[in-house]
């Protein structure tokens, strides 16, 4: 089987955004190491995401076999997002960092996907097992070793630690510190992306799955 790769974009700035430029290169790197591989797009800017409210909640915390057809409707969004996840074998998500955290359209996915019985088996132990992971991260501010800021790395201990639970642990994350530069026209875009290329390459031609032979 050809392997497959989801991509979950988050930055509703377009081509504007450092992220989605930064999720190109990446794309075309992977399938340029996956020739016979398949790319599945969740684009959160368009996908709109409900947030987490009492019926979900509800419908969460009700065995399948005892939910209504009301219930299962509330789910079926998260069923669709959590299949995706599960048909990966490799899943890159690209975010910017608002306020040293993930955007609440990321957030919002995370919260779709981490599903007791699905993702997360009952006794806390992950079920997303054998699977790659890569984040792309855009960040105003540099949290690299030796930042002075270097705490307040909340974004990439967040992702790590969620895909960690849900059982991802080989997980690689290419950190596009000060891309505010490029708003500021200190920088081009291209050279900006440039600069990560080598890791994003590394990154997207890592193994993954069985490609078709």
């Amino acid at each position: 089987m050809a392997s497959k790769l989801l991509v979950v974009e988050t930055s509703p700035r377009g081509d504007s955004s450092v992220s989605r430029r930064l999720t190109r290169r990446f794309v075309a790197d992977w399938q340029a190491a996956h020739p016979q591989g398949k790319v599945v797009v969740r684009d959160l800017a368009e996908s709109q995401l409900a947030h987490v409210n009492a019926p979900w909640l509800q419908a969460y915390f009700t065995p399948d076999d005892k939910q209504s057809a009301e219930m299962k409707e509330v789910l079926a969004m998260s069923d669709v997002l959590v299949a995706e996840l599960l048909a990966a074998d490799h899943i890159v998500i690209a975010t910017p960092v608002y306020n040293y955290n993930v955007p609440a359209a990321l957030k919002a996915w995370i919260d779709h996907i981490v599903r007791k019985g699905k993702t997360l088996g009952f006794d806390g132990k992950g079920l997303v097992t054998g699977k790659q992971a890569t984040v792309l991260l855009a960040s105003g501010g540099v949290y690299t070793e030796g930042s002075p800021i270097r705490d307040r790395n909340i974004a990439e201990q967040y992702l790590r630690l969620i895909l960690h639970v849900i059982g991802i642990a080989d997980v690689t994350v290419v950190a596009g510190g000060a891309a505010k530069s490029v708003d500021m026209g200190e920088e081009t875009m291209a050279a900006f992306v440039a600069k990560h290329a080598p890791a994003i390459k590394q990154a997207a031609s890592a193994y993954a799955g069985v490609e078709a032979q």
